[in-house]
This record gives structure tokens, C-alpha cells and sequence, in this order.
């Protein structure tokens, strides 16, 4: 255990879990938000998801402000359990809609036609449910803000 009653693993652990997703989910976000890396945009995603998924806008916008507002909050720490919740949701939402009828691994090889099974998707779910039930860690802005 070092100083402060505190060992490594607690001290990193979450912080180890908190930058690659958080990474992930802005990039992602900033696709679908701002057409970043790639992405549709805005426009182009909302139309993307009610034609191709069946997903309303105000959904599609609750998706949207979960992948990039809680990308932002997971990574800084900041609201990191209701961040974690919001992409938990998304996560549960795209293996539903989109991944479960491709089965379980990634289309690795990239196959044309064949989508990308749940593998990925059940470990951004797991990687938020994680933060979700243990926060942020000790590094992490919810611990300055309210002090716990």
C-alpha cells in the first residue's frame, strides 16, 4: 500500500480505463457531431439513424451528446458516473440495432458486406459499466468538485 492509504492499482486502475474510452467516445462523437475524422456531421447522422436504424432525432441527439459530452466526462473525470451511464446506454443500444445479427468477433479482415459482430462493443460496455459502479478513481475532477 503506498502513503496515504492508497495502493497503485487503485490509484491507476481507473485512470487506465477512463482515457481510451473517453478517447474513443469523443472521437466517435466528434464524428456524428462535428464530422470529424471522417464522420457525417450532424445533419447527415440524424438522417443516417431514423432511415437506417429507425432511431428518432431526439434519440440520435441524446446518442450524440452521450458519446461526446460522456467521452469528455469519462475522460476528465468530470460527472464520470452519469458519463459512464449515458455510453453504457449507447453501447446497449448498438448491440441491439446494429451488431448482434453479425454475431460475436469483428469483421477483422474487413469482409465487404459483413458488419462487425459485438466483441468491441461488449468492451466499451464492460469499460463503462466499470466506471459507472466505481467512478472515477482518485484522479479525477468529481473528487474537486463535490468533495468526495
Amino acid at each position: 500500500m503506498a502513503k496515504g492509504g492508497f495502493d497503485a492499482t487503485e490509484l491507476l486502475a481507473p485512470l487506465m480505463i477512463r482515457i481510451p474510452l473517453g478517447l474513443i467516445f469523443m472521437a466517435h462523437g466528434s464524428q456524428k457531431l462535428l464530422g470529424l475524422f471522417g464522420g457525417k456531421g450532424l445533419t447527415a447522422t440524424f438522417a443516417s439513424f431514423e432511415k437506417d436504424l429507425g432511431i428518432p432525432p431526439i434519440f440520435t441527439l441524446l446518442a450524440i451528446i452521450a458519446e461526446f459530452g460522456g467521452g469528455f466526462g469519462v475522460l476528465t473525470g468530470f460527472l464520470t458516473r452519469l458519463s459512464a451511464a449515458g455510453i453504457s446506454a449507447v453501447m446497449l443500444v448498438a448491440i441491439y440495432k446494429v451488431h448482434w445479427a453479425h454475431g460475436f468477433f469483428i469483421n477483422a479482415f474487413c469482409i465487404p458486406g459483413r458488419g462487425h459482430g459485438i466483441e468491441y462493443t461488449v468492451a466499451l460496455l464492460g469499460m463503462a459499466l466499470y466506471l459507472l459502479i466505481a467512478g472515477g478513481g482518485r484522479w479525477c475532477l468529481d473528487r474537486l468538485v463535490f468533495r468526495s
